[in-house]
C-alpha cells in the first residue's frame, strides 16, 4: 500500500510539472546540453563601452535643457561571447537593431529634467520560465515590465512601482499603472544610478533576460574641481553580472523550483557559472599605465563578488552606491552585494613591470555560505597594459577631500525608530524555503511603514534568516551606524514568528548583550541606498525622508504623497520577487 501511494504521489508530481511547464509558454527546446564554461576561452573579447544618451538637451546659447528620450525594450540577439552562438534576450534600446545588454548609458545632468517613454515591443510569451504560482503581474498578450531608476529621487508615478507594469500595446497593465512617460528631476547629488525592471513576480526573469542599464547624474562645476579620471577612455562602466548558458547559445534557468509541489519553478537564489561584464563573458580592457576610474555595479541575481586585483593592485573609493564619499577609502578588496555600486579609481601606474591584471572574485555562492567552506576564485575581466613613452601624461588624481558639504548622520535626529524584521518560511520537514516576509506581512497586506516627510528615521533591521539580504529603499537614503550580532537566533526567530512580531515581547536586547558589533567598512559609512544586512544580525540605520543637499531642504521637488507610494526589499531578486518587499507611503 504504500509503494502505492509513493507511486501515485510520484505520479501527481510528474503531472503537475509538465502542466507547469506548458503554462510557463516558453519557446526554447527542454532539453539542450548546458555549457561547459571552460569551452570558452577566457579575456577574448573586447570591454564594450554601451551606447550613451544624452538625458538633456542644449539650447541656443549653451543653456541646458530638459531632455526627451524615447527607449523601448526589445526581443533581440546578443554574442556573449566569441565563440558562444547569439543568445536571445530581451534589451533596452532606441530600436531593435540599436538594442544592447545592459542597455545604453543615459547621461543625465544635475538640476535638469530628463523625460522617458519606456516603450514594450516585447513578445507574447517569456522565453525563460515565469513562475504563476507567485504574487505577479497578470498576463495579456504581453511581457509585462516597468522601469525603476535605482537610486532616482522621483515621484513614485515614475518610480517603476511593481505594480505599475504593462505589456505590449497595453493589452495589459497593473492596477498602479498610470503611463509610459516618466519624469527623472534629476534634483539630487552626482552619482552613479541604474534602470532595469521592476515586475512584479518577474524581477528577477526580466533582468535576466537583459533589462538593465546605466543611468548617471553629473555636475560638471562640481565634479571638475576634484580631478579625478574623466573622458569615455578614463572613465568606464563595469556592469557585472552572471549567466548560465546552454551548448546552442540559449540562456538556462532551471525549470524546476526546490519545492515543485509549492512552486514548480520559483529557487531561492539564481547562479550562473559564467561572469560577464559590460554583456561580454570574461572580457580584456587595454589600459595605460595612469588612473582609470570605474563605476561597478553589480547587477547579478543573487551572486555576490568579493573583487580584488592581482599583482596587489588597490582600490580607492570615491563614491559608494549613488553619492560621493566625504573622502577617499583605500583596499585591496571589497564586497559587493546585488544592485549595489563602487566607484573606485585604479593606477596602473603601481602595477610595476606587471603586463596584465586580473579582476577576481572570491565570494562564495550563495554568500556568505557555510561556516569553513573555502569560496573558489574566479576571474572576472583582465587588464592589459600597455606601455608607450609617447602617450599624454596622466594629469589626474585623487583629493584628499571629495563631497564632505553633504550632511554628516545624527541619530538624534530621529523621529521615529521602527523594527523591520527579515523571515524566511520553510516547507514542513524540509530546509527549503518557500517564501520571505518582512516583518511577517506579504508584499500585497496593508502598508505599515508611513513615514513623514521631512523626517529621519531609525530603522532596526533583525535578519532572522541564515542569508545577506542587500536591503534597499526606494527614495529614501540611508547610514549604516551599527551591526551587532544576536545570541540564541532561533529562540528569538520561533518567538517572533510565533507571536507574528514582538520583537520587545521576546527579549531583543537579552539576545543582542554580549553580541559581536560588526565594524561597518569605511568606504561603506556614507549615504548610500543599498546595505547588507548580514545573516543573525539586527543592522540599524538612520533613514532620512528629505532630500540630500547642502540647503538642508526638508521637501522634496514634487508631492512625495501623491501616486501609487514607495517600496522597500531585498535585492537578491529571487527574494524580492517571492514577497521579500514591503510598500512605503509617504505623508506630510
Amino acid at each position: 500500500m504504500e509503494k502505492m501511494r509513493r507511486f501515485l504521489g510520484e505520479c501527481l508530481l510528474v503531472v503537475v510539472l509538465v502542466f507547469q511547464a506548458a503554462l510557463l509558454g516558453c519557446g526554447d527546446d527542454l532539453g539542450g546540453r548546458l555549457l561547459d564554461p571552460r569551452e570558452l576561452e577566457m579575456f577574448v573579447d573586447e570591454l564594450p563601452d554601451m551606447p550613451r544618451m544624452r538625458g538633456y538637451g542644449v539650447a541656443e546659447g549653451g543653456k541646458l535643457v530638459a531632455g526627451n528620450l524615447t527607449i523601448g525594450m526589445y526581443e533581440t540577439m546578443w554574442k556573449f561571447h566569441r565563440d558562444l552562438r547569439a543568445t536571445r534576450v530581451f534589451a533596452y534600446g532606441t530600436s531593435k537593431g540599436t538594442a544592447t545588454v545592459p542597455g545604453p548609458t543615459i547621461e543625465a545632468m544635475q538640476g535638469v529634467p530628463t523625460y522617458v517613454t519606456w516603450t514594450n515591443h516585447l513578445p507574447p510569451r517569456h522565453f525563460l520560465p515565469w513562475d504563476h504560482t507567485l504574487t505577479a503581474a497578470t498576463p495579456g498578450r504581453g511581457v509585462p515590465t516597468v522601469v525603476h531608476l535605482h537610486g532616482g529621487v522621483q515621484h513614485s508615478a515614475s518610480d517603476g512601482h511593481s505594480l505599475a507594469w504593462f505589456t505590449s500595446g497595453f493589452s495589459a497593465t497593473g492596477p498602479h499603472f498610470s503611463s509610459p512617460a516618466y519624469e527623472y528631476p534629476n534634483q539630487q547629488p552626482p552619482g552613479n544610478l541604474w534602470y532595469h525592471d521592476h515586475a512584479m513576480g518577474l524581477t528577477r526573469v526580466n533582468i535576466l533576460a537583459g533589462l538593465l542599464g546605466v543611468y548617471r547624474v553629473a555636475s560638471p562645476a562640481e565634479e571638475a574641481a576634484l580631478n579625478l579620471p574623466s573622458g569615455e577612455a578614463f572613465d568606464r562602466n563595469l556592469v557585472l553580472f552572471d549567466r548560465d548558458f546552454r551548448a546552442d547559445g540559449s540562456l538556462f534557468m532551471n525549470r524546476t523550483g526546490n519545492n515543485p509541489t509549492v512552486h514548480p519553478q520559483w529557487q531561492p537564489e539564481y547562479f550562473g557559472p559564467v561572469i560577464v561584464a559590460n554583456g561580454k563573458a570574461w572580457p580584456y580592457l587595454r589600459v595605460r599605465r595612469r588612473r582609470y576610474r570605474f563605476r561597478v555595479l553589480n547587477a547579478s541575481n543573487a551572486r555576490f563578488y568579493r573583487l580584488s586585483l592581482s599583482d596587489g593592485l588597490r582600490f580607492v573609493h570615491v563614491a559608494s552606491d549613488s553619492v560621493y564619499l566625504a573622502r577617499p577609502v583605500p583596499t585591496r578588496a571589497f564586497l559587493l552585494a546585488p544592485s549595489e555600486i563602487a566607484d573606485v579609481v585604479v593606477d596602473f601606474a603601481e602595477s610595476g613591470n606587471a603586463t596584465a591584471v586580473v579582476l577576481r572574485s572570491d565570494a562564495p555562492a550563495p554568500y556568505p555560505g557555510d561556516p569553513g567552506d573555502k569560496a573558489e576564485t574566479v576571474p572576472v575581466m583582465k587588464f592589459v597594459i600597455e606601455s608607450d613613452a609617447s602617450m599624454e601624461p596622466d594629469t589626474s588624481s585623487v583629493p584628499a577631500r571629495l563631497m564632505a558639504q553633504y550632511p554628516k548622520p545624527d541619530a538624534r535626529e530621529a523621529a521615529v525608530t521602527r523594527r523591520i524584521a527579515m523571515y524566511e518560511y520553510t516547507k514542513e520537514g524540509t530546509d527549503e524555503p518557500t517564501h520571505l516576509y518582512l516583518n511577517a506581512r506579504s508584499y500585497m497586506e496593508p502598508v505599515t511603514e508611513t513615514p513623514r516627510e521631512g523626517t529621519s528615521e531609525l530603522w532596526d533591521v533583525i535578519n532572522l534568516t541564515d542569508d545577506n539580504h542587500p536591503l534597499h529603499l526606494h527614495l529614501a537614503l540611508f547610514v549604516a551606524l551599527e551591526q551587532r550580532s544576536l545570541r540564541r537566533v532561533d529562540e528569538l526567530r520561533d518567538c517572533m514568528m510565533a507571536r507574528g512580531g514582538g520583537a520587545d515581547a521576546c527579549g531583543l536586547e537579552r539576545h543582542l548583550a554580549g553580541g559581536r558589533r560588526h565594524v561597518v567598512p569605511r568606504q561603506e559609512r556614507g549615504w548610500k541606498n543599498v546595505f547588507k544586512v548580514r545573516p543573525g544580525t539586527v543592522t540599524r540605520l538612520l533613514v532620512r525622508f528629505r532630500p540630500l543637499s547642502p540647503t538642508e531642504s526638508r521637501r522634496f521637488p514634487f508631492d512625495v504623497t501623491a501616486g501609487p507610494g514607495y517600496v522597500y526589499h531585498c535585492h537578491i531578486l529571487d527574494h524580492e520577487d517571492n514577497e521579500m518587499m514591503r510598500p512605503m507611503k509617504i505623508v506630510r
